[in-house]
């Protein structure tokens, strides 16, 4: 699952890093290659510690948590910084129409890792818990490499992407039921949640809510 998710953040964002990142029309912000570098540091480590465990290296994976916690808060931190610095760049340099909307999408995916990578943290004591929810929190990260994926503009939607992180998270419901025969309690109660919650972001988007909208100028302005 680990390295699955290493190319699915890498071909979904290779489709858009020469362009908007390595060699954009308009210089952007350099918060936004701090939140790159930031990014894929969480990717690479998340592959680290599940080859550390998988190796029989726990005490090392253990030790390594520490620089995990503090990485994991800097992706919450830093993810929500640059939501905000990159639609107030849409707005003044692209006159971005959405801005607002886009927002909440970013505060969601923020929101849901920060709270899955919490849990895990909290839980760092039960297996079980702990890597269920840490490969939560890692899917939850996903949703914008899914936005980058080569196709058709009708079908690249915030539908399409929170369907592609839910799979990502039901092919661990599958491992369970091959494996243990049993859907372990992280993905009953996660899985649910995430269908939910996307569920009220995709409504407030598409339907340009005024309650989030009123929300959101404040932040902009």
């Amino acid at each position: 699952m680990a390295w699955l998710i290493a190319i699915v953040v890498v071909w979904g964002f290779s489709r858009t890093v020469g362009e908007k990142l390595i060699h954009p029309a308009v210089p952007r912000p350099f918060l936004l290659y701090l939140h790159a570098g930031i990014f894929s540091g969480w990717v690479a480590f998340f592959i680290l510690q599940t080859t550390l465990v998988r190796t029989g290296k726990v005490r090392w994976h253990r030790w390594m948590g520490w620089f995990g916690g503090v990485l994991g808060a800097a992706v919450a931190m830093v993810g929500i910084s640059t939501a905000i610095t990159m639609a107030r760049f849409n707005i003044r340099n692209f006159h971005s129409r959405y801005a607002g909307e886009a927002l909440l999408v970013s505060f969601y995916d923020m929101a849901a890792f920060a709270i899955s990578f919490a849990l895990a943290v909290y839980w760092r004591g039960k297996p079980d818990f702990h890597r269920r929810l840490m490969l939560v929190a890692t899917c939850a990260l996903t949703a914008a490499a899914f936005g980058r994926f080569p196709i058709p503009p009708h079908v690249r939607s915030a539908v399409f992407f929170y369907a592609c992180v839910d799979l990502l998270i039901f092919l661990g419901v599958a491992r369970d039921l091959i494996v243990d025969r049993r859907v372990h309690q992280v993905y009953l109660y996660a899985l649910p949640a995430f269908v939910i919650c996307q569920g009220v972001v995709v409504y407030t988007v598409y339907h340009h809510s005024p309650y989030w909208l009123r929300l959101a100028h404040p932040i902009l302005d």
